[in-house]
């Protein structure tokens, strides 16, 4: 059974079901037909949902399904999936099958979903056209209504940037922000950071430095250009350290190695610190070297006695 979920201010601006255009179900028995909000966001129940067998994709990384486990028990699903209903309460993924699955091992009972009709396609563009220009949205909101644009209605950037009066740069951008690690998503919904904040951190590669610098930003509360230049310094590659000069080996040393290497007839290596502790490698080539060595000891040690 699908209920509409709890929405913060700027997605219920743009998903509720006072601004989503309205789609009346296929006629049932009953007293009355129930309507939907088409673009608007619902909790599904899990077991409500099947997965789509035209599904191009088969294959899902173990690895970095388990980190989406991790961060959907965490912080939820930050992106909802889209499914259609194809017949009474029961549901069919549209887009979102990795988050489906994560969702299932996290152990939720619901997920947030779209839910769309396979018919309603100028409806839909309509819609979220509209609904992309209000000015109460944030930047995770905008970005999925571009990627909706895109999935469920086939379009290419370009058009997207077309139909929304934006360039495709701008478009490009939002989107990347769909990339970026759940933290960092979560931070923009919240309003603790600017979309400025998200592109400067998205210029890292790594998840582990985009963290590192999300936690940064928002513990000491700084500004863009601030990012910016944290981020930069980040990616300059590390400066190599002088190797020290080696220190002159003290005489006893020098003789000690000249003499091992005169009775085991290989490379030996000593090295010592400046406190005068160290380690002395005697290398060799095999088992049988090394029956070679015991024998020459052996030999020294009865020549002593």
């Amino acid at each position: 059974m699908a209920k509409q979920a709890a929405l913060g201010r700027g997605l219920e601006a743009l998903l509720g079901p006072d601004t989503g255009a309205v789609v009346p179900r296929p006629e049932r028995k009953g007293p009355a037909v129930e309507e939907k909000t088409l673009s608007g966001v619902s909790e599904i129940s899990l077991d409500t949902i099947e997965t789509n067998p035209d599904q191009p994709r088969k294959h899902f990384d173990t690895e970095a399904l388990q980190e989406l486990v991790e961060s959907i028990k965490n912080l939820g699903v930050i992106q909802p999936i889209t499914v259609r209903e194809i017949r009474p309460e029961r549901y069919q993924i549209l887009s979102g099958e990795r988050r489906f699955r994560a969702a299932k091992t996290a152990g939720l009972a619901t997920i947030p979903a779209f839910v769309r009709s396979t018919d309603d396609d100028d409806v839909l563009l309509i819609a979220l056209t509209e609904n992309i220009q209000r000015e109460d949205l944030d930047a995770i909101e905008i970005a999925l209504c571009y990627k909706r644009l895109m999935d469920e209605c086939s379009f290419t950037q370009e058009q997207v940037s077309k139909r929304v009066g934006k360039k495709r740069g701008t478009v490009a951008n939002y989107l990347r922000l769909l990339e970026q690690p759940a933290e960092v998503q979560a931070a923009i919904r919240e309003r603790k950071i600017m979309m400025g904040h998200a592109r400067a951190i998205a210029g890292l590669t790594k998840p582990e430095s985009q963290l590192k610098i999300l936690r940064k930003t928002l513990d000491e509360n700084l500004s863009v250009r601030q990012v910016e230049n944290l981020v930069q310094r980040a990616q300059q590659p590390p400066v190599a350290r002088k190797a020290e000069p080696d220190r002159p080996m003290p005489e006893d040393y020098r003789h000690l190695t000249d003499t091992l290497k005169h009775y085991f007839n290989t490379t030996v290596a000593v090295k010592r610190s400046d406190n005068g502790s160290g380690s002395i490698t005697i290398r060799f080539a095999g088992d049988e070297e090394v029956r070679v060595f015991l024998t020459r000891l052996q030999t020294i040690q009865q020549n002593q006695h």
